[in-house]
């Protein structure tokens, strides 16, 4: 029947684009582990205001650092992310981009990893 079919369909589109789907995934985990790690350093504050990270820090707070690493990848997210799901409906070479795609998650994972370690008010995005 039609709907046996289809769900073929869809799980064979799973199975051709399995490492491009892993990436999509490591990348939504990043961005949830970003925002885990800014919840809890925003916690960690003496005095803070749930939802409101205070004016007064800068690049030198760890607290200012984590909340803008997320919100970069929030902004940033669904620029990439629709384009390649877009991409495997529309049937896309699966080795290119698989490789985008993980190309992108890893370096999303490098940025946070700097960010989070080395940028400071003189140095505010490390390059």
């Amino acid at each position: 029947s039609e709907s046996i079919q289809g769900i073929k369909k869809g799980v064979h589109v799973f199975t051709v684009y399995t490492y491009s789907i892993a990436g999509l995934l490591l990348i939504s985990f990043t961005v949830f582990a970003q925002n885990i790690v800014a919840a809890i350093a925003h916690r960690k504050q003496s005095r803070y205001i749930p939802g409101k990270v205070s004016e007064e820090l800068s690049h030198d707070s760890f607290v200012f650092r984590s909340h803008r690493t997320f919100h970069n990848s929030l902004e940033n997210i669904h620029q990439f992310t629709l384009p390649a799901l877009l991409c495997i409906f529309l049937g896309a070479s699966t080795s290119i981009l698989a490789a985008l795609v993980w190309i992108y998650a890893l370096s999303r994972i490098i940025h946070m990893g700097l960010y989070y370690a080395i940028a400071t008010e003189k140095n505010p995005s490390p390059r």
